[in-house]
């Protein structure tokens, strides 16, 4: 129950700060708005392929500079009274927490203003609906993963560049072959191919667990 309350409250703390400091989810925004919209004045409504491919880049982008700073703005000194009042593992999946849902508002905004300026070539909308929730959820946990080995190395992009790679190959793959599936009535949406992605979200959750606490201490 402790534990609980902790996790609450550093995601309130979390997200009272995203409130006051708008800047930044409205710099978000901007950006998701403005790339949908040269991509409106260069290609109209692009192809069912070209048209998921986009999304996804997008996406990506999009989970980078909303997730990469969570840990990076925490200061040294703010990170000393966190170690005092709460467990690593309590601060850690506060922040997977948020991010989460950080991402899922982006994924969706994503999503709206795609189908507004570029068509709307999906085949079952509410299907590829909660596969975009579900991959903004993925893309969110590897990056706050990332984001925090990231925070406590000198070189921060290198890491999270080098560290990225084989971590976020697997998702993408899983994610283009559902995606894939719902602009093409003919191809189906495997369930084993959720469980896996579920699986692999799992995995980050556990790794994030066992891994911050060795961070946590440095």
């Amino acid at each position: 129950m402790t534990s609980l309350r902790h996790i609450w409250t550093l995601f309130r703390k979390d997200l009272l700060l995203e409130v006051r400091q708008q800047y930044s989810f409205y710099g978000i925004l901007l950006y998701i708005g403005a790339t949908i919209f040269v991509l409106f004045l260069a290609i109209q409504e692009p192809e069912g392929k070209v048209w998921n491919g986009l999304f996804w880049t997008i996406q990506l982008f999009v989970c980078i500079n909303a997730v990469a700073k969570s840990f990076l703005q925490e200061s040294r000194q703010r990170m000393l009274y966190f170690y005092s009042i709460a467990s690593p593992a309590d601060f850690v999946l506060a922040k997977l927490l948020f991010n989460a849902l950080l991402m899922l508002a982006m994924s969706l905004t994503a999503l709206l203003l795609f189908r507004l300026f570029l068509g709307n070539p999906i085949e079952r909308v509410w299907a590829f609906t909660g596969l975009v929730l579900l991959g903004g959820l993925s893309l969110s946990l590897v990056f706050t993963f990332l984001a925090a080995i990231a925070a406590k190395a000198q070189q921060n992009a290198a890491i999270m560049a080098i560290l990225g790679f084989p971590l976020i190959v697997p998702q993408l793959l899983v994610l283009m072959k559902l995606s894939n599936a719902a602009f093409n009535p003919i191809l189906t949406m495997h369930t084993s191919h959720v469980l896996l992605l579920l699986a692999l979200d799992a995995m980050i959750i556990l790794l994030a667990v066992i891994l911050f606490p060795f961070l946590w201490k440095d």
